[in-house]
């Protein structure tokens, strides 16, 4: 969709992403080699009773289920920002996420492009967010 086609207020709901253990460990191994991702018996006895997803892994996943649900298609140039993110709650293994995606700005910019900002809300398969924050793409007008 081109930026003209969007209208703050819209809201779109992705479909579902049920996270694994072995998903949480291999990400971090590679990207947040933290204890509370990686190491169950340290992490058993931490604040959150178990390993937990990186704060990152559940921001990649929400781009990637906004991403797959194809408004962008190729009418998306590049992303230009993200703003407020916030991680919320825990994420565990085998929780299920679904983004809530809400326009919250547009703007036209020069050469026939604008800039789009979307507000993402991550939920758990509990309906409890997760994780939040705004995604600004560069977009054909």
């Amino acid at each position: 969709m081109k930026l003209d086609m969007f209208t703050i207020g819209q809201v779109f709901q992705t479909k579902s992403f049920k996270l694994t253990k072995e998903d949480i460990v291999r990400f971090a191994g590679e990207f947040d080699p933290q204890y509370m991702h990686l190491d169950v018996e340290k992490a058993n006895k931490g604040r959150f009773n178990g390993i937990i997803a990186s704060g990152i892994h559940t921001l990649a996943i929400s781009f990637k289920l906004w991403v797959e649900e194809g408004f962008y298609g190729d009418d998306v140039i590049a992303g230009t920002r993200m703003n407020n993110i916030k991680f919320i709650k825990p994420v565990y293994p085998e929780d299920e996420l679904h983004i809530i995606v809400e326009v919250i700005d547009k703007k036209a910019t020069k050469n026939e492009t604008g800039i789009l900002t979307v507000l993402l809300s991550t939920f758990n398969g509990k309906e409890e967010k997760v994780l939040e924050g705004e995604l600004s793409v560069l977009i054909k007008r």
